[in-house]
């Protein structure tokens, strides 16, 4: 209490004190909020294993501590640190005290003019030639949560070792009052920054192609919905139609249960929007984009009279296909590269392209990494569409790719749904799906990592497990990592030609995540329907099958 700078989570403390409330004060003191690839993310609240001001201005110190320690041509003063916050609870008084902690270190810092998407952040770091660039933002986490994400001078977020690095420094800190702050010092970046930005957007759009697509768009009341319009407007499409309950930034994320595209009921207002355009003007819009509350992640709806509110949203993995099928029109060349829990159907289209493609760990702090990177999408909705600029996940530049797409197919009188069909019936359907269990104890989560490596499963879903491998361990194209890999193979006679299934703890959240893959070969556009629902099929009984492998 006496060092944190803050007086509402000093009174928080206080009443629990006072309330004797001694099993929670445990819990929030049992160690510290632990810095690594994912930066910090946690719960807003008092001590140490809370997301606070406390707890930011002294992982500041360590970042601090690690930017001056880098081998640089540069002087301290012009060593520039640029950090950016979303609308959060809390985010500007983190990147404010942020700022201030740089300042007494002796850096240059510099603050984002006010709440902007990640991939402006990551967009400045590279533009300013910053040595360092910090987000505050909880991405797509429930409301009570906040984050800390670091990128370093390449506009890469920090792998190992320099998280582990930067951990140790985090800890060498001593009392937070030894930690200078002026109060002063950092400077404010103004609207030349985010101009700066969608110049940029544009590279990722054809000159002279189609704009003739009519988008609704939400911002699942994040930070993403003037810096959408303004892309699209930038580039000759029609200002998209905003879901207006969903449009400002609410930090309570009120009209959803989770601010995440891909949770049930996220897109239920969208959808009604969408609807209630159609209705007054006559005309129904072609696309539904969803950015999540920071905008680096891109969800698509298509129209689908068969789905409950007329429209259906494509899958990550779909949407990555649809991207890596136009910029191979569009003749784009370097390497290809997604996850290894997303997709298997990108290697494909790579390989039948003759571009080089890579797989990697999740997330984007390995892919965007991948040497030659052209194209790197992640099936949670994470797309790179122009890695020169942006060398992250950006979900506006891949919502103007993709409403791009959608003009260029308009304009032939074709559909992105058609194209999804084109795409499955060439390389074979590549069903995808998710169980994702969300645990309140994380102990759960390790004892389920443990009975899967004490118990392999020998058959999921039906399908015999051909290979399973523990990729604590590695293998000779990754590093290792915390989960566990499936090779399933389809029985003669089932019409499945193959599997695959991962199992992985989350990195910032509570839950224990199983990627399930099955690919069905297609001979001709009628055998399309029976095999997704063959798919479908084997789907489902390999998530029945992993809730009793696992113990859940």
């Amino acid at each position: 209490m006496d060092e944190d700078p803050d007086a509402e989570t000093r009174e928080e403390l206080a009443q629990l004190i006072e309330a004797r409330e001694t099993d929670e004060l445990r819990e929030r003191f049992s160690g510290t909020l632990q810095f690594g690839t994912a930066g910090l993310r946690g719960e807003l609240g008092a001590g140490p294993m809370r997301m606070n001001r406390a707890v930011v201005i002294r992982a500041a110190a360590g970042i601090a501590s690690y930017v001056r320690a880098q081998l640089s041509d540069r002087p301290m003063a012009e060593r520039l640190v640029v950090i950016g916050y979303d609308a959060r609870h809390k985010s500007a008084d983190f990147a404010r005290d942020t700022a201030d902690v740089m300042a007494g270190a002796g850096l240059r810092a510099a603050l984002l003019p006010e709440p902007l998407p990640t991939p402006v952040l990551a967009y400045a770091v590279r533009h300013l030639g910053a040595e360092a660039g910090i987000m505050v933002t909880a991405s797509h986490n429930p409301p009570r949560d906040n984050g800390y994400k670091v990128y370093l001078g390449d506009g890469l977020q920090i792998v190992p070792p320099a998280d582990a690095d930067i951990a140790a420094r985090i800890a060498d800190v001593g009392r937070l009052a030894e930690v200078r702050r002026p109060g002063s010092g950092w400077d404010v970046l103004g609207e030349e920054m985010l101009n700066a930005y969608l110049a940029r957007t544009g590279a990722v759009l054809t000159e002279g192609s189609p704009r003739d697509v009519r988008v609704v768009h939400t911002a699942m009341h994040g930070v993403g919905s003037r810096t959408a319009r303004l892309a699209f407007e930038r580039a000759g499409f029609p200002t998209p139609v905003p879901v207006p309950q969903q449009a400002d930034p609410d930090p309570d994320f009120s009209t959803v249960a989770f601010p995440n595209p891909e949770e049930p009921g996220a897109m239920d207002l969208a959808y009604a929007t969408a609807h209630a355009y159609a209705t007054e003007t006559g005309e129904r819009p072609d696309l539904v984009i969803a950015n999540d509350p920071d905008a680096d992640r891109c969800g698509v709806a298509v129209p689908d009279p068969s789905a409950g509110a007329g429209w259906r949203m494509l899958r990550g993995d779909q949407v990555g296909a649809l991207l890596a099928t136009h910029l191979i029109h569009k003749r784009a060349h370097g390497t290809f590269a997604t996850t290894i829990v997303s997709s298997s159907l990108l290697s494909r289209i790579a390989r039948a392209a003759g571009l080089p493609y890579e797989e990697t760990l999740t997330g984007f702090k390995w892919l965007a990494r991948v040497d030659g990177l052209r194209y790197g999408y992640e099936e949670a909705l994470g797309y790179c569409v122009d890695p020169e600029g942006v060398r992250d996940k950006d979900g506006i530049t891949a919502a103007l790719l993709v409403a791009e797409l959608a003009a260029e197919l308009k304009q032939a009188g074709r559909t992105l749904s058609e194209l999804v069909d084109d795409i499955d019936v060439e390389y074979g359907v590549h069903a995808t799906d998710q169980l994702s269990v969300r645990v309140e104890d994380l102990s759960l989560i390790s004892d389920a990592m443990v009975k899967l490596r004490a118990q392999p499963p020998t058959a999921l879903g039906g399908l015999p497990v051909e290979r399973a491998e523990d990729l604590t361990r590695g293998t000779e194209a990754l590093p290792p990592t915390d989960g566990l890999r499936y090779h399933l193979s389809g029985p003669d006679g089932s019409g499945v030609g193959s599997g695959r299934v991962i199992v992985r703890p989350s990195g910032t959240e509570p839950k224990l995540k199983c990627y399930l893959e099955v690919v069905v070969p297609v001979g001709e556009v009628s055998d399309l329907a029976p095999a997704r629902e063959r798919a479908a099929s084997v789907l489902a009984r390999i998530k029945d099958d992993l809730y009793v492998a696992s113990g859940f």
